[in-house]
């Protein structure tokens, strides 16, 4: 019998200089708790999102009546122009609190399709450096900075090894359209004590959003990091606080009261929360910004014909219209990725909508 095959010295020696060589070596971050050390809650912010977490709950489980309006820039990208957003997000929200709730859309990563600029978290120079330590630190201060002027704070979460940077933080989170379907992604969810709303699929079915309802519900041990960095097996408790959410799909939009009875009757059939948000943007509105304002009121009105599963919607916001490719000069309070309503339009709808559920 022939001895088995083996590599030439002079593959051995290219892989094992390649292997070793220090240009290679992965730079490390801060562990979560090292980073949750640095940039701490206090005790009343602690407080404050628990209490956030409870109402959005509430909501869902139809004990509170409040629209919930989750709603902000597609991603941030400037600090500045994202403070201001939200400190006028943080006046508006005290005005309308008896009608809704409204979330800080803080979005500091964004799933690519093949390449791109992929977020706060990512990139914060915004020129390919990818400092990523950088970019944990300030998407955390950004956070605890929107805390402190008093709101709720959202996210979708894409890579799962970043959910310990932020999960003390946050009030509600999204799964995304391309992640719903993921095992990790349902595994992730489960050990989240935050409300969690998955989007449909990218096709438009709301199958795979109602499985990772299920299974998200459920207990789980699966593969995962400690606070401290360390590989470890995870054991989830289930988490009860999820919905779906609808943001169209490649076949257009599915907000319409004929499509939100089908999406219903399929989440009954799942015996899975029968609670709906949906996304103004994307699909429902053709990714025109413009068109965002006709989703939301389509769906204000069903709401108002007596529609209560409809418990939210999602609108992407920005201090100014429009987008705008990176470049080395970026117009203040602009989108860098999908095009976003101004805030003239935003508070304009939002206290247009308002006035409508107060004397419905």
């Amino acid at each position: 019998m022939n001895a088995p095959a083996t590599l030439k010295n002079t593959e051995l020696s290219s892989s094992t200089v390649t292997c070793l060589d220090p240009a290679s070596h992965p730079q490390r971050l801060p562990t979560t708790v090292e980073l949750k050390q640095r940039l701490p809650l206090n005790a009343s912010l602690t407080s404050q999102v628990a209490a956030h977490r409870r109402a959005i709950r509430a909501i869902l489980d139809g004990s509170d009546s409040r629209l919930l309006v989750v709603v902000g820039p597609c991603s941030l990208h400037d600090p500045q122009s994202a403070l201001e957003y939200a400190a006028r997000l943080a006046e508006l929200a005290s005005e309308v609190s008896d009608q809704m709730l409204l979330v800080m859309r803080a979005y500091i990563e964004k799933p690519r399709t093949t390449v791109g600029w992929k977020g706060l978290a990512y990139d914060p120079h915004l020129d390919g450096s990818d400092d990523m330590a950088s970019g944990l630190s300030l998407s955390r201060q950004l956070m605890r900075d929107m805390l402190e002027l008093g709101l709720p704070v959202a996210t979708e979460v894409l890579q799962p090894m970043a959910a310990g940077y932020f999960d003390d933080v946050l009030s509600w989170v999204a799964i995304g359209a391309r992640t719903t379907e993921s095992q990790i992604h349902r595994e992730m969810a489960s050990g989240l004590g935050i409300p969690v709303g998955f989007k449909n699929g990218t096709d438009g079915g709301v199958a795979v959003a109602c499985d990772a309802m299920r299974s998200a519900a459920h207990p789980h041990r699966h593969f995962g990091m400690d606070r401290h960095g360390h590989p470890a097996i995870i054991e989830t408790a289930g988490n009860l606080d999820t919905h779906i959410v609808l943001r169209g799909g490649h076949h257009g939009p599915n907000y319409s009261a004929e499509q939100v009875a089908k999406v219903s009757a399929a989440l009954d059939k799942q015996q899975a929360n029968p609670r709906i948000m949906v996304d103004c943007s994307h699909a429902n509105s053709g990714k025109d910004p413009a068109r965002q304002p006709l989703v939301f009121n389509d769906v204000l009105e069903q709401r108002l014909q007596g529609n209560t599963a409809l418990m939210g919607m999602m609108i992407e916001s920005h201090l100014f219209d429009g987008c705008q490719a990176l470049g080395p000069s970026l117009k203040y309070g602009v989108s860098v990725t999908d095009a976003c309503l101004g805030w003239s339009g935003t508070e304009a709808l939002l206290r247009g909508a308002v006035e409508r559920l107060r004397y419905r």
